[in-house]
């Protein structure tokens, strides 16, 4: 069983990283949170792995952030 579900998570996995650019940054972000969730050491491969892959996905800060951020 663990095999199988492995299996079909690197078939997901890869499958949401040939259409990454495709998806709304909304999606993007909750999918890369939670991939990255408690795997601070791979949080910066991942996204640099994403960013090489899809270049247009180096989005502009978000303003919520930036609103944030200037408080």
């Amino acid at each position: 069983m663990a095999d199988r579900m492995e299996r079909c998570a690197g078939l997901l996995g890869r499958a949401a990283m040939d259409v990454w650019g495709d998806m709304p940054r909304d999606i993007q972000e909750a999918l890369f949170e939670t991939a990255v969730k408690g795997q601070d050491a791979e949080r910066e491969e991942l996204a640099r792995v994403l960013h090489e892959r899809h270049p247009r996905t180096l989005h502009p800060p978000r303003r919520d952030l930036e609103e944030e951020r200037s408080d």
